[in-house]
C-alpha cells in the first residue's frame, strides 16, 4: 500500500526508492537513493525534480518492492561465467561477465521470462565475444511495487537450465593448418591463407603447432590430417579444394582420414561452402576460398563457438542464416554489425 505525503511535509522520512534525476545530455541516475533520510536542504531539489508528493510503502504480505524483485531476478538469470551485484539501482541489476568468453542467451527462456507480467531482462546477442567485466544483460521488475508470486514465477522460468545467460570460457586449442592446392604446394603462387587462419587463432587464445602443405591429392591430405592428430592437435582447419571442381578433393581427404561426420555448405555468406567434419572428438573446419577476400567469414561465427565447446553439426550451420548475410561494408566494424546476429 502506498501512502501520499506532501513534499514539504516529508522532512525526517526515509525514502522508499530511488528517485532519478535527468540532465539532458549530461547525467541520468539517482538522485536520492532508497532510503535516503529528507532534510530541510532537499526540499527544495524535490520540487524541482517535480516531486510535490512522496510516497510512502508499506508492503501487505503478498507484495514485493522493486529492489528485492531485482535481486530475485537476477539470481535466476544468472548462470556460469555471470556477476552481479546485489545493489539495485532505480530498481535495476546488472549482469556482467565474470570472464572472457563466448556469451549464450537462452533465448526461448529469455522470451518466456519476458512474457511473465512486470518483469524484463534485456540482454545482448547471443554467441558474442565478451570481456571481463562486460555488461551482458539487465534486469528489472518494472513497477515499485507488485505481487511477489509472478516474481517468483519468472526467477524459476529464469533458473529452470542453471541460468538463461551464460558466458563460456575458451578452451586453448592445439591446431593444425592443412593448406592445399597443387599451386601453392609446387611454389606457383605464394599463400596467403597460412597467415590470417594464424591470426584468427591466436586472437581467440589457441596456438597453431603446425602448418603442413598438400597438393590436390586426398590421400596426401589424409595423411597430413593425421599427422597433426598424431602430434596431439585438438582442432584442425583446411584451406582450399572446397568448391564444386571436380579436382578439389580435400573433402575426400577429410573422409578418408575417418571423419564420420561431415556437414557440408553454411547458410552464411561469404561462407556458403564452408565444411565441418569430426574425427573422434577432434573437430576439422573447412574454409573456403572466400576467406581470402573477405575479412570476415562464417568462420568467424563458428570458430569461438567451437573454442567454446559446442558441438556444430547441420543444425547449427543452418540456424546461421537469420542474420547470416554479411553486408559486405565499405569499412567493415564486425562484430559491431548484424552479421552473425540472428537468434540462436
Amino acid at each position: 500500500m502506498l501512502r501520499k505525503i506532501r513534499v514539504e511535509d516529508s522532512v525526517g522520512i526515509r525514502l522508499s526508492h530511488d528517485i532519478t534525476e535527468i540532465r539532458p545530455g549530461e547525467f541520468k541516475g539517482p538522485a536520492f537513493r532508497k532510503g535516503h533520510e529528507v532534510c530541510e536542504a532537499d526540499i527544495c531539489h524535490l520540487q524541482k525534480l517535480g516531486k510535490n508528493h512522496l510516497f510512502l510503502i508499506d508492503l501487505e504480505s503478498d507484495e514485493i518492492h522493486e529492489n528485492e524483485a531485482a535481486s530475485i531476478l537476477a539470481r535466476g538469470l544468472a548462470g556460469e561465467g555471470i556477476m552481479w551485484k546485489d545493489n539495485p539501482v532505480e530498481g535495476k541489476i546488472g549482469l556482467r561477465a565474470a570472464l572472457d568468453g563466448l556469451l549464450i542467451i537462452d533465448v526461448a527462456a529469455l522470451s518466456a521470462f519476458n512474457l511473465i507480467e512486470e518483469v524484463m531482462c534485456a540482454t545482448l546477442h547471443s554467441r558474442i565475444l565478451v570481456k571481463k567485466g562486460d555488461l551482458v544483460a539487465a534486469t528489472r521488475a518494472i513497477p515499485l511495487v507488485m505481487k511477489r508470486v509472478p516474481i517468483e514465477r519468472a526467477a524459476a522460468i529464469a533458473g529452470q537450465n542453471g541460468g538463461i545467460v551464460k558466458v563460456k570460457p575458451l578452451q586453448k586449442a592445439s591446431t593444425g593448418i592443412v593448406i592445399t592446392g597443387n599451386e601453392i604446394y609446387h611454389g606457383l603462387i605464394q599463400d596467403r591463407f597460412a597467415p590470417l587462419l594464424v591470426e584468427k587463432i591466436t586472437a581467440l587464445g589457441s596456438e597453431v603447432s603446425g602448418i603442413t602443405f598438400a597438393p590436390d591429392d586426398e590421400s596426401r591430405i589424409e595423411q597430413a590430417i593425421h599427422d597433426h592428430i598424431q602430434k596431439g592437435c585438438t582442432l584442425i582447419l583446411l584451406t582450399g579444394g572446397m568448391s564444386v571442381d571436380p579436382d578439389d578433393v580435400t573433402r575426400k581427404g577429410i573422409r578418408q582420414a575417418g571423419a564420420r561426420e561431415i556437414h557440408y555448405g553454411a547458410a552464411a555468406l561469404p561462407g556458403a561452402m564452408f565444411l565441418v567434419a569430426y574425427i573422434g572428438d577432434i573437430p576439422l573446419l573447412g574454409v573456403p576460398a572466400c576467406g581470402l577476400h573477405h575479412r570476415v567469414t562464417v568462420l568467424d561465427l563458428v570458430l569461438p563457438r567451437i573454442l567454446a565447446g559446442e558441438h556444430i553439426g547441420k543444425k547449427e550451420l543452418a540456424f546461421l542464416g537469420y542474420g547470416g548475410l554479411c553486408k559486405d561494408c565499405r569499412e567493415c566494424v564486425f562484430p559491431r554489425c548484424p552479421f552473425g546476429k540472428g537468434l540462436s
